[in-house]
């Protein structure tokens, strides 16, 4: 569910949203793709798209928010332009990801959940990239990181400022 981040234009915009819903033939069975795309054009989806989508889709707001809650990937606020993801689970604590986290909070200046004031940055904990064997795992907007360190983390977070 790979989103863009660092789109900083999550002010509620009914006929975008309407249009993306429209794109998709109204589909209910269509959810998560809106939700993505909602995101994707958007840098999140805000409380006010839930009910335009529920509108549009003849759902419920349940419906619609309950899907958009369950996925930890759809997000109400937007993302900063580099979203690094820490793997907090036991395999990638046991190799390190507890002093990694020290790392990166203080380098990015947020704790995890958050985003740095200038929109450059968000932190999110996440419980398992697939990359147990690899530990510590990390991904910086998507790519994923084995045997992370802060040098490599870093070097990624540098490549993103510059792109």
């Amino acid at each position: 569910m790979d989103t863009q981040p660092g789109r900083q234009r999550c002010a509620a915009d009914a006929d975008e949203v309407r249009g993306i819903c429209v794109r998709h033939d109204r589909r209910a069975d269509a959810l998560i793709e809106i939700l993505i795309d909602v995101q994707h054009a958007r840098g999140c989806v805000a409380d006010a798209d839930v009910g335009v989508i529920a509108e549009a889709l003849n759902l419920s707001l349940a419906e619609v928010h309950g899907v958009r809650s369950f996925y930890a990937d759809f997000s109400t606020t937007p993302k900063g332009r580099c979203v690094v993801k820490l793997c907090r689970a036991e395999a990638c604590q046991s190799v390190g990801s507890d002093a990694l986290a020290e790392q990166l909070r203080a380098r990015l200046g947020v704790e995890f959940g958050q985003t740095s004031r200038d929109g450059m940055h968000t932190l999110e904990a996440v419980y398992c990239l697939g990359n147990c064997a690899l530990g510590p795992a990390a991904m910086v907007n998507g790519r994923l990181i084995g045997r992370a360190d802060s040098e490599r983390i870093d070097a990624m977070i540098t490549e993103v400022g510059n792109d």
